[in-house]
């Protein structure tokens, strides 16, 4: 370093800087490397070479099998040795970090840190030393010209020199951050030879955060949570305001129950059609399977004889016992729920037929069959013992709220464990290359509506237990909608192959804590609506600018 005040380092003098610790962890290393030669890097080679005989289909099964027990036995020595040096490595390893935690941030990295911020302090200066000079060469150079061509040729030249700096200066700051950034990945490197790559858990989160700085970009954190961003604030907004105009807060724990309660039920609908969305695709007929899974669930759980009937038939399922009726009821919801599903997939899928069209004609239909046949009337309630066999609460707590719980697991396993969840993201993203690769896009996309019909069917059951009954053929009229829109804010994007469990689980709490919030404050069911359209374009046009900017 040149001076007291100038702590700008040269590449040789970094590199000075980290040679004690370079030298100090290398020699561990050596040690470590030599203990493990015979043992850990002998398991993995011998490991290596039984995946190498497993995909020899020019052996035998008994060749296969006699060279992988030689092979094994070789590699319970290795073992051997390995769990023998086991604690003396983990000795060296903790010396080594030890050193790190002592002198690398002390004697290294602090250092690095601050000439990266005096050298991004210079080339700032040095920008606006350009810019300033460009400026006064510029306005000497006009007051010379008179000619309109000339001048307006001087502009462009001024324009582009100036632009021609700013890349200059971009280009010098980005490598600054380059330096800083690869100071703390060196220390990682280290860390990765010395434990082969198996960091601790906190030395994964401490890089994860590093990495993120690192590549964070302002515009894409705007696009990507900007509209999360607006709705929180709008929230703390309802909480502050809704004690001064109702004199009751809104953040209390009996509301958030309340919303997680509402958002159950919907939280099956969402996950369901996010399948679909994922496909490029949509359901306009959730709301009408909920109102015929309402109905089914009431008609079997009704509290004595059917007060309606259907196609003229009054239904009496009360000499069967209750435990059969909850069961039968969520079967027949579920049946009826992926005929229907099933049918909208085979267009789909067969006549390649878009989902707007296979899904508006099931939700006429099956409006149009369950009003014929019931006259449009609600059936009343349920059995009021079944609620609590289905949805008990365990000292105040819904368990409705664990169903849904239960459900987000079980889709994001489906999505992000099984052949059929990477499938269904092939066929989403680009479903001819899939086609190629050997998916079947019929399969797939016949699954993902079978699929939403089991989510809907569970759905609407337990919205029935919920509401004790009521089901009717009107019952979810709009819901489609909501659950639509909960996955498009969640960012399930309409393009195809874009998409995680946990967004369609926050779209569907955001509208739920927004219409529940709105309705507290007394606010106009339709100006709800309107409040909706606006975050649902909101949300497709910030999906749409992602879009446009990759490609």
């Amino acid at each position: 370093m040149d001076n007291e005040n100038n702590k700008t380092l040269t590449a040789e003098q970094e590199m000075q800087l980290r040679k004690p610790i370079e030298d100090y962890v290398g020699e561990i290393q050596e040690k470590i490397d030599s203990l493990r030669v015979d043992g850990s890097n002998r398991v993995v080679s011998l490991q290596s070479e039984i995946d190498a005989i497993k995909r020899d289909h020019g052996l035998t099964k008994e060749e296969k099998t006699a060279q992988t027990e030689e092979i094994k036995s070789e590699m319970l020595k290795a073992k051997a040795v390995e769990a023998k040096n086991k604690e003396e490595i983990s000795k060296l390893i903790a010396d080594a970090e030890g050193y790190l935690k002592a002198h690398f941030n002390k004697d290294y990295y602090q250092a690095v840190k601050e000439s990266c911020s005096q050298e991004y302090v210079a080339a700032q200066k040095k920008y606006a030393d350009n810019i300033a000079k460009l400026e006064q060469e510029h306005k000497k150079t006009l007051a010379k010209l008179t000619d309109h061509k000339e001048i307006k040729n001087e502009k462009y030249v001024y324009k582009n020199l100036r632009f021609d700096a700013k890349m200059e200066l971009e280009k010098e700051l980005a490598q600054i951050k380059d330096r800083r950034h690869a100071a703390i990945v060196w220390k990682y490197h280290l860390i990765d030879m010395l434990r082969m790559s198996k960091f601790t858990f906190m030395q994964m989160r401490a890089q994860k955060w590093e990495n993120y700085k690192y590549t964070f970009n302002r515009r894409t954190f705007l696009l990507q949570n900007g509209l999360y961003i607006a709705i929180i604030l709008i929230f703390i907004g309802l909480c502050i305001v809704t004690p001064f105009v109702k004199h009751v807060p809104l953040l209390t724990y009996n509301n958030v129950l309340n919303i997680l309660q509402q958002a159950s039920p919907r939280m099956f609908l969402a996950l369901g059609v996010a399948g679909l969305i994922l496909l490029t695709g949509t359901d306009l007929s959730i709301g009408r399977m909920v109102g015929m899974g309402m109905t089914t669930a009431t008609i079997i759980m009704h509290q004595g004889i059917n007060t309606g009937a259907v196609f003229g038939h009054v239904f009496d399922f009360t000499g069967v016992p209750l435990g059969l009726r909850v069961i039968f009821a969520l079967i027949m919801c579920i049946l009826l729920c992926t005929f229907f599903t099933a049918i909208g997939g085979f267009f789909t899928a067969k006549f390649k037929m878009h989902p707007f069209i296979s899904t508006m004609s099931n939700m006429l239909v099956i409006f149009g069959l369950v009003t014929y046949a019931t006259k449009g009337v609600s059936f009343g309630a349920i059995e009021p013992s079944i609620p609590k066999v289905i949805i008990p609460r365990l000292n105040g707590f819904p368990t409705i709220i664990l169903w849904a719980v239960a459900a987000i697991a079980i889709v994001w396993f489906i999505w992000n464990k099984t052949t059929f969840g990477k499938n269904l993201y092939a066929v989403g993203g680009n479903p001819e290359a899939a086609a190629v690769s050997g998916i079947s896009v019929f399969g797939v996309t016949m699954g993902a509506f079978i699929l939403a019909g089991i989510l809907y069917g569970f759905g609407s059951w337990l919205e029935c237990a919920r509401m004790v009954g009521s089901g009717s053929a009107a019952y979810g009229q709009g819901w489609e909608m909501d659950a639509i829109a909960a996955c498009v804010v969640g960012g399930v994007s309409f393009t195809g192959g874009i998409g995680k469990i946990s967004g369609v689980v926050v779209g569907v709490l955001i509208f739920t804590v927004l219409i529940y919030s709105l309705t507290i404050l007394g606010i106009d069911t339709n100006l709800q609506f309107v409040f909706e359209g606006i975050i649902i374009i909101t949300a497709v046009t910030l999906d749409c600018l992602k879009y446009v900017q990759k490609k």
